[in-house]
């Protein structure tokens, strides 16, 4: 990095203090459970507010209507996101943050070696559960709004800051609210506080899912008859779907990533007398452009198919998707990619562009015509499992990339 983009840099990143300031309200973020489906995010979302409050930052709360509420949050409604929103003077395209304050749960607390909630840093990690997906990201993102408040006036466009309370959940309720929202401005793009400092994340794999029924007469597993029941049927179709053929990745070369089929659940039975007549199975199909949604449902009733011509059945298997998400992959020219992608690079970091093989909000957005970066931020540890942690030494350069971006695209017109 030359003299001019380091003083530039360090001069972004702000004062000690500044920095400093980011921990601090990510660390009250992290002492604020907010684990999904789990606990009542009204607390943690009145520590932001009364953040943004503080640096007179205007904001508001978003109320979708698919749920978005933990399961204590009964007071709160369908609660599932804060938006922050500065319009510039000038004319021109809104660009958005986003970061959820909702987590993973915390899993087996005894196999952490701090408390999940701790909120603590030692040896320059921030240590807890959200440390590093997403609060740190949201505490970050909050500061960079305070920085800009002052010039809004001289910039084109809009910035908003959106921070998720129902990411977790994959129903991604704050971004449905968000893009709902009439009063809302439509962004033109937006950039994920998802962490990791080696990459910035241009695309994803998308998903179809579904839940399979198997059915078969039921029988008395002691009877003298021979019966094929439900869960052998299933065991049998989990066998075809194991081997079914899916392109490979050099069949699409605008995409690095080929298609996945993964069986994810097998339920059926009781107790050990009798051969049940129905055993459901969860297909969960990772997407690319050249194998999409329609792709894989073919795919999955073709083998169903095959299930009940090979094992005949009073009733056929039934096919009930249940969820599905498009691929979506930015070039390194489109924005906001090529302006997060130089700003890192003029930062500091040796970043690549990269497509993610699960799905994430990028894929709801590519849904709505929105590209979307999703993921460059700190290094980390733990991330959805035990010791989740961030370090804090690339903060500020972090943040520096950040705010370049930002201002090159509420400063082009």
């Amino acid at each position: 990095m030359s003299d001019e983009n380091r003083q530039a840099t360090e001069a972004a990143a702000g004062s000690p203090g500044h920095t400093e300031s980011v921990v601090r309200l990510a660390q009250e973020l992290i002492r604020h459970p907010s684990r999904a489906g789990l606990d009542n995010y009204g607390p943690v979302l009145r520590v932001v507010e009364e953040w943004l409050s503080a640096h007179a930052l205007p904001h508001r709360r978003l109320y979708g209507s698919t749920g978005g509420t933990g399961a204590a949050d009964h007071d709160t409604g369908k609660l599932a996101g804060l938006l922050v929103e500065l319009p510039g003077g000038r004319p021109g395209p809104w660009w958005t943050l986003d970061a959820c304050l909702d987590t993973a749960p915390y899993g087996d607390e005894s196999a952490w070696s701090f408390p999940p909630a701790c909120g603590d840093v030692a040896d320059g990690w921030l240590l807890g559960r959200g440390a590093a997906d997403s609060k740190l990201a949201a505490a970050m993102f909050c500061h960079l709004a305070a920085d800009l408040l002052p010039r809004t006036d001289a910039l084109h466009g809009g910035l908003a800051v959106l921070l998720d309370v129902d990411e977790h959940t994959g129903r991604f309720g704050g971004a449905r609210a968000y893009l709902a929202d009439p009063t809302a401005a439509r962004p033109a793009g937006v950039m994920i506080g998802y962490p990791g400092a080696t990459e910035v994340v241009v695309g994803g794999r998308g998903l179809w899912r579904a839940t399979l029924a198997v059915h078969a007469p039921a029988g008395h597993s002691g009877s003298r008859r021979k019966v094929v029941g439900a869960i052998s049927r299933a065991a049998h179709l989990v066998r075809l779907l194991d081997v079914a053929e899916l392109p490979t990745a050099d069949a699409d070369p605008h995409f690095p990533l080929p298609p996945k089929l993964s069986v994810t659940s097998f339920h059926g039975g009781h107790g050990f007398s009798v051969t049940p007549d129905l055993c459901e199975v969860n297909v969960d199909v990772r997407t690319t452009p050249g194998f999409a949604a329609h792709d894989a449902e073919t795919l999955v009733r073709e083998t169903a198919a095959r299930l009940d011509a090979e094992l005949p059945a009073p009733r056929p298997t039934d096919v009930t998707p249940v969820a599905g998400w498009p691929p979506f992959r930015l070039t390194e020219d489109e924005q906001p990619a090529r302006a997060l992608l130089h700003a890192a690079a003029d930062a500091g970091f040796a970043v690549r562009p990269k497509t993610a093989g699960p799905s994430n909000i990028g894929n709801l957005l590519a849904g709505e015509g929105i590209p979307t970066t999703a993921g460059f931020g700190v290094p980390y540890e733990g991330l959805h499992g035990i010791d989740e942690r961030a370090h804090l030494a690339a903060l500020p350069r972090v943040f520096a990339a950040y705010r370049q971006a930002v201002l090159s695209l509420l400063q082009a017109h």
